[in-house]
């Protein structure tokens, strides 16, 4: 049995990671309730929301897909110390950059959700994956992760 070997991580990066951990567990939901919408949460949306919804190509329903896996995969390779973390992240955050692309660049995703919904939370989002992202690296500079 092998044993994690480097320098031992501060208590910080602990918290961190199990944080994120359960930060991208919401969005492997968001991804599966998007994916296996029930006629019940179909009702529930406006006219726009659902176009929008049943409108989206399957490379960005794919890129979605890596984005939300892949951060789940990230930080639990964070949370084991492995250095391929910051590999996976980097992948989901290529991802992320797709996805929001598609959503800005050809939907009025603004508009039919609003401010909040339809551009702070993708930016936020953005901002948590190139945060776990350099993070990660971070890390594996500080030898937290082999």
């Amino acid at each position: 049995m092998s044993t994690v070997t480097g320098v031992k991580p501060p208590v910080s990066f602990w918290i961190l990671s199990v944080l994120a951990l359960i930060w991208n567990l919401f969005g492997v939901m968001a991804y599966l309730s998007s994916v296996y919408m029930t006629d019940e949460m179909k009702a529930a949306m406006t006219a726009d929301q659902l176009n929008l919804a049943e409108s989206t190509p399957v490379w960005a329903t794919a890129a979605f897909a890596i984005a939300t896996w892949g951060g789940l995969l990230g930080c639990i390779a964070l949370v084991f110390r492995k250095k391929w973390a910051s590999l996976v992240f980097f992948l989901s955050f290529i991802a992320i950059v797709i996805q929001l692309g598609h959503a800005f660049l050809m939907t009025n995703v603004t508009e039919v959700y609003g401010l909040l919904q339809g551009l702070v939370l993708p930016l936020f989002v953005l901002l948590i994956g190139l945060s776990l992202l350099l993070y990660s690296r971070y890390a594996e500079r500080r030898n937290w992760t082999v």
